[in-house]
């Protein structure tokens, strides 16, 4: 009986140790092999991705890209963006033509599974709001029936819209444009009587694109549950570990109170869980198949979650968004992180 109990325990162990050890992947080791991470963002939205006129990519999904490219290369600028529309992106990630997707798309159970994809988690947990010109003298959302909608094509923005109106026994006029500069322009324009898209992206129109942003309100309601965050491709389980874990870290060290200015100084913490995470204690890199200072590189070149929420789309940017359910769980919010031990 004790040598079948022995036994078992070799076997047990040398499970664990397999367990431990990252094994590289096709789309990981595609992306070492060129030497920078292809990262699918919207084709702009301002606080989420949008480029400058010297081509300069800034926004929460683009930070939340730079950190990934921290975590395997330890250089965050290791990263090209590519641009594209909610019709195109699946596309783009099925084909090969980007590594990964940072593009405000919702996780969803069908895009979880038939599209062949694993979303890693939710860098904005957002929900589908309306906006209007206050000219229309309407307050709330159970005021627009009959109205013109503004809307994008293959997103769950459409199909939450007529969810809605349907639900709420009202009628609307769908006007159906790809492209989401294009939507705005025709809502600008008067061609439509509401914008209607996720609620950070009608703080991101309504501060970057309105002629004059206080003549338009954003309606009270909202009306879904859209957790937006990074995906990958089904097959490469250690490559989405890394997308996964790099998005943790930054949650894991704003809990601790590591940001980019004090990282260096929290080197020398006799905190056992911060030795962990910076790598003062190793193992975790080794774990995850990266530099065992991944985290350190990630705090220090991007920042941790809420320093890359406030610049970007939080009270320091001009969106001005509270963090609401975007805050710690500490805090009362919903971003959580499992531990990194």
């Amino acid at each position: 009986m004790l040598k079948k109990y022995l036994a078992a325990g070799v076997v047990a162990a040398t499970l664990v140790g397999a367990a431990g050890t990252a094994y590289a992947g096709k789309d990981l080791d595609t992306v070492k092999a060129r030497g920078s991470l292809i990262c699918g963002v919207s084709t702009g939205v301002a606080g989420f991705a949008a480029a400058d006129t010297q081509g300069k990519w800034t926004g929460l999904d683009v930070d939340t890209c730079r950190a990934i490219a921290a975590a395997i290369f330890g250089d965050a600028d290791k990263v090209k963006f590519v641009p594209t529309t909610a019709q195109q992106r699946f596309t783009a990630l099925q084909s090969g033509e980007v590594d990964l997707l940072v593009r405000t798309t919702t996780w969803t159970l069908t895009r979880d599974t038939a599209l062949g994809f694993d979303f890693t988690g939710v860098n904005y947990y957002d929900g589908q709001g309306f906006m209007v010109n206050k000219k229309l003298g309407v307050k709330s959302a159970k005021e627009l029936n009959g109205a013109t909608v503004c809307v994008q094509p293959g997103t769950t923005t459409e199909l939450n819209l007529a969810d809605y109106f349907r639900a709420n026994k009202m009628t609307f006029k769908p006007v159906v444009i790809e492209k989401v500069e294009e939507v705005r322009a025709a809502f600008f324009a008067g061609r439509c009587d509401v914008f209607t898209t996720d609620a950070s992206g009608l703080y991101s129109t309504r501060a970057a694109n309105a002629p004059n942003p206080d003549d338009y309100i954003i309606l009270p309601e909202i009306i879904s549950k859209e957790p937006l965050g990074p995906l990958v491709r089904h097959g490469d389980n250690q490559f989405a570990d890394i997308v996964r874990w790099a998005l943790f870290a930054q949650i894991e060290a704003e809990e601790y109170g590591i940001t980019s200015k004090n990282v260096d100084e929290m080197l020398k913490s006799d905190n056992p869980s911060i030795k962990r995470i910076l790598g003062v204690t190793p193992g975790m890199g080794k774990a995850l198949g990266v530099d065992e200072k991944w985290v350190y590189n990630i705090i220090k070149q991007v920042g941790n979650y809420g320093e890359m929420f406030e610049r970007n789309v939080g009270m320091g940017s001009p969106l001005k968004i509270a963090r609401g359910q975007n805050a710690l769980w500490t805090q009362g919010g919903l971003q959580y992180a499992p531990p990194i031990r």
